[in-house]
């Protein structure tokens, strides 16, 4: 499969400007999930930039609506 990097960056919020899978997101992915999180492209933009990516984050993200 090719990968669509630059058309991937069109949607990519990483704020995490030395990361080298920005658009590559399998690759981030499975990054993520290996340290138990999930990408930045999950959560909003405020969210986001706390570069706190875990499960626990986002159950409470969901559960105070704001996702």
């Amino acid at each position: 499969m090719e990968c669509r990097q630059e058309e991937n960056l069109k949607n990519c919020n990483c704020t995490y400007e030395p990361c080298d899978r920005k658009g590559i997101c399998c690759e981030c992915i499975a990054y993520h999930l290996k340290a138990r999180q999930l990408p930045g492209c999950c959560f909003p933009a405020d969210a986001e930039a706390t570069y706190d990516r875990s499960f626990e984050y986002f159950a409470r993200l969901v559960n105070s609506g704001k996702v």
